[in-house]
């Protein structure tokens, strides 16, 4: 295996020899010559077979594809993290090389060498379903704290993450996040004014459809109040931020406001 930047290595009764790969940006899998101590000669591309019994040598583990990060290189994530932590000692995201196919959230079968993890094929044994979920709800722009869906790991969770750390800019989630409060407020009759940052929730001011304000904390993850801002006896995390308009607005209306 070679990568553009990388060198090819070898070991002849137990001796190992590093060499640097010519052309230096060759990047697959290649069957090399040594031309002097340094310097190896690509003299024709690996066919399957020699590729495949090259990554029989080594460990097979499945991890989730997150996202390219150049060429035939792809950020990934263990599959199964006790299982990586076992085998490497830390379960982390980590370059995968020469991805021949695959897109994001796509379950690979990937092989360790004891330093670098090698592309070997996608994992066709996994329900296709789960990567088009996780594409939808990435379109949809699904916040990963309220990911949620029948099946889901927490592998999976992180790998979303991850991509959508890549995609959404903060301007971007900036306005997905505007878009999400707003739409929750109108649908019970409210309108959204503003909402500020407070970590693990958002600072809303909205007004109700008389034009009465209100300011409330409301939980990132699934718009659930954490304080409604008046008095509910406590209750405040029995609602959402769209069933919040309902509750106010009856309440005014029994108390004759």
């Amino acid at each position: 295996p070679c990568i553009p930047g990388g060198s090819v290595r070898t070991r002849v009764a137990g001796l190992v020899r590093t060499f640097a790969p010519q052309p230096a940006d060759f990047e697959g899998w290649g069957i090399f010559q040594p031309r002097n101590d340094r310097d190896a000669e690509l003299i024709e591309e690996a066919d399957f077979i020699q590729i495949s019994e090259y990554l029989q040598q080594f460990p097979a583990v499945r991890l989730w594809l997150a996202y390219r990060l150049r060429g035939q290189t792809w950020l990934a994530y263990p599959a199964n993290e006790s299982d990586v932590r076992q085998r490497t000692g830390v379960a982390k995201p980590v370059p995968v090389y020469l991805v021949s196919e695959g897109e994001a959230f796509e379950s690979a079968i990937a092989r360790w060498d004891g330093s670098n993890w090698w592309f070997e094929e996608i994992d066709r044994r996994i329900d296709p379903m789960i990567s088009e979920q996780l594409r939808e709800e990435l379109k949809g722009g699904t916040l990963p704290e309220a990911l949620n869906f029948k099946g889901m790991t927490p592998e999976m969770k992180t790998t979303y993450d991850l991509v959508s750390q890549r995609i959404w800019t903060p301007q971007k989630q900036q306005q997905r996040e505007e878009r999400r409060l707003r739409a929750a407020l109108e649908v019970g009759g409210g309108q959204l004014h503003e909402f500020r940052d407070r970590e693990d929730f958002w600072l809303v001011e909205w007004t109700t459809a008389d034009g009465e304000h209100h300011t409330s904390a409301i939980a990132k993850a699934d718009l659930t109040v954490m304080s409604a801002g008046i008095c509910l006896s406590g209750e405040d995390r029995n609602f959402d931020l769209q069933s919040l308009v309902g509750v106010v607005e009856n309440r005014d209306e029994e108390e004759g406001w």
